[in-house]
């Protein structure tokens, strides 16, 4: 029976606490595997490397633990989409929170994550919430527009999408802050690749490495050069910031279909048919690079459409 707690590596030194999630999705499950090998890694780690030192705790979590059992996106709503006020609270309240299943996912994320806060007492917390999609294509990470933020994307060595936050209500970005959380916090995304493509938890482990590098948890000179060349290779001739212009958002009463043949950052063009709905055509209103397209049952948007800017 799977459990909400992946693994939990201590380090000898004092430092950051990073929380990673695995299946925030529950039909993702290549973060789930890379963060039980990156743990079972850093466990012998010291053993192959005398010299190598863990700075802070790396604590890895299943996402939506009901909707993994399942197979499944979600239970009754997308967990990814849940992280608002108003239903932390309910999650709290035992008159609502059983309004609908992924509330409890809430409430035992965040009593969990607290406690280790408060046990642990980090000198900050870092989560990296690791994601795949149903498209193929590049990899990227989505970030909050504060500096610190963009420049730690940055440095995950994959493209690095903004204005997601806008585009977006009830994501981990927006939840787990420094105000939610009682200390110095910052939140982001990493995709990794295509639900089912083994590279995709290669990929993932690559972001998680090169994360524990960026935040000092590890030193760069125990770190292998094959995982920057993994996550650079696949973001060849991919735009290092992109921005998001556009979102298509559906329900499931729309019947919306995407076209075949979509993938991250195909170029589309203003007007192009991307999929069909009950309505009929569904056309991009942008010129721009087409992010996520739907292509599996569950979900709320259809697709996003994104533009190459410059930093």
């Amino acid at each position: 029976m799977r459990r909400r707690v992946i693994g939990k590596y201590n380090g000898e030194e004092k430092g950051p606490l990073l929380v990673v999630f695995g299946a925030m999705h529950g039909n993702e499950n290549a973060g789930i595997k890379a963060i039980d090998l990156m743990i079972k890694m850093l466990e012998v780690e010291p053993i192959t490397n005398p010299e190598f030192s863990y700075k802070g705790r790396v604590l890895g979590l299943v996402g939506n633990l009901n909707a993994l059992k399942e197979k499944k996106r979600f239970i009754d709503r997308d967990l990814n989409r849940c992280w608002t006020r108003e239903n932390v609270e309910k999650a709290f309240d035992p008159d609502n929170n059983q309004q609908f299943a992924e509330l409890s996912e809430i409430r035992s994320i965040i009593q969990l994550i607290i406690k280790e806060i408060k046990t642990y007492k980090p000198t900050k917390l870092y989560i990296l919430d690791l994601h795949t999609t149903s498209s193929g294509g590049g990899i990227f990470t989505i970030v909050p527009e504060d500096p610190e933020s963009l420049a730690i994307g940055e440095k995950l060595e994959a493209p690095v999408i903004t204005n997601m936050t806008k585009g977006l209500i009830g994501t981990t970005m927006q939840y787990f802050t420094t105000e939610n959380m009682g200390v110095d916090t910052m939140c982001l995304t990493f995709e990794s690749g295509q639900h089912n493509d083994p590279l995709s938890v290669n990929r993932a482990i690559a972001a998680i490495t090169n994360c524990m590098k960026i935040i000092g948890s590890i030193d760069a000179e125990h770190i292998e050069n094959r995982h920057n060349i993994l996550l650079t290779e696949y973001s060849r001739n991919l735009p290092k910031f992109s921005r998001l212009i556009m979102k298509h958002e559906i329900t499931p009463e729309d019947g919306f279909v995407m076209k075949e043949g979509y993938y991250n950052f195909k170029k589309v063009k203003k007007g192009e048919v991307l999929g069909y709905d009950k309505k009929g055509m569904v056309k991009s209103k942008y010129s721009g690079l087409v992010l996520m397209p739907l292509y599996q049952k569950q979900g709320d948007e259809g697709f996003f459409i994104v533009r190459e800017m410059d930093m």
